[in-house]
């Protein structure tokens, strides 16, 4: 993974070299990239993003749930139209300042990603206005950076005007305003505010549960928001059912000895303790430490 972050991130930077007339110490053979390579580029740089950016209140980035590429472009492409079509290059630009610093960012390196991001939304802000549902994603992104600098004050405003506007443009039940309001509510969950983080989780809940199924891997992650949010309060008997039910659409989905699984049996084992249930979260403490140590035997 270190490679192909290390590799995207290489050609993303050759490609703004080559559009913006950034310095760059390569030669012309190597920034010789096509439109092709770029779009190779964009693709496995969002499939990065993917795996780390839909985020399970752990409070780090899940393990990966990636919708199917039909799901990408039903619920979070947007067709070229009259507004974009004069400005694709700027805005082919701006994807590719945005992967970067994505992948700048699940590798911590924050500095180097919030201009980037910024460029990206100025572009976005200037090409296709300040309400358009790229501007929103732009938004974002940029709130994310903060929120996991904890740079509380300064994300929030964005996640709020980035809510606003999704469901301005697309309407109160459509999934990308489900990401928003899942966004905004990390925010109010690692700032203690869970009654405000509560309604928030559980609308956008609601809007997967209706856009993809209550088995999908992206129901799970919601839930699992969820269920956190009522451990950190105590409230554990509102959380045991969620996290039964998270482990039994990973199990389903994913395969009783994914990793994913042992995730989920780690974080139900630590309610199991808090609650004095000490045989049951040791028998489910032998079946993660069998699971990771299967993982661990595979990956040498």
């Amino acid at each position: 993974m270190y490679d192909i972050v290390r590799a995207c991130s290489f050609a993303a930077t050759s490609f703004l070299a080559m559009t913006l007339g950034l310095a760059n110490p390569v030669s012309a053979q190597q920034t010789a990239l096509t439109l092709t390579d770029i779009a190779f580029v964009n693709h496995v740089a969002a499939g990065i993003v993917e795996q780390d950016s839909y985020v399970e209140k752990v409070p780090v980035p899940e393990e990966v749930f990636p919708a199917t590429a039909a799901e990408t472009e039903k619920y979070t492409d947007f067709p070229a139209d009259s507004t974009m079509e004069p400005h694709s290059d700027d805005l082919r630009t701006a994807v590719t300042l945005n992967n970067l610093a994505e992948l700048y960012r699940v590798q911590g390196q924050y500095a180097e990603a919030e201009p980037l991001y910024k460029r990206a939304l100025a572009i976005d802000e200037k090409a296709l206005g300040p309400e358009h549902p790229n501007v929103a994603m732009s938004l974002n992104n940029l709130a994310e950076l903060y929120r996991v600098e904890g740079r509380y004050a300064e994300a929030a405003p964005l996640y709020k005007r980035a809510l606003v506007m999704d469901e301005k443009a697309l309407g109160s039940e459509h999934p990308r305003v489900a990401t928003s309001l899942n966004n905004l509510a990390l925010l109010y969950h690692d700032q203690g505010k869970y009654t405000d983080a509560e309604p928030l989780y559980k609308r956008s809940l609601a809007i997967w549960e209706n856009a993809l199924g209550p088995e999908h891997p992206r129901v799970a992650t919601s839930l699992n928001n969820l269920a956190e949010l009522y451990r950190v309060q105590g409230q554990y008997a509102e959380a045991e059912p969620v996290y039964k039910r998270v482990l039994a659409i990973k199990e389903n989905v994913l395969g009783p000895e994914h990793p994913n699984v042992a995730t989920s049996l780690e974080k139900y084992i630590v309610l199991l303790r808090k609650t004095g249930r000490t045989a049951e979260a040791d028998k489910l403490a032998a079946r993660a430490m069998a699971i990771r140590t299967k993982q661990a035997g595979q990956s040498r």
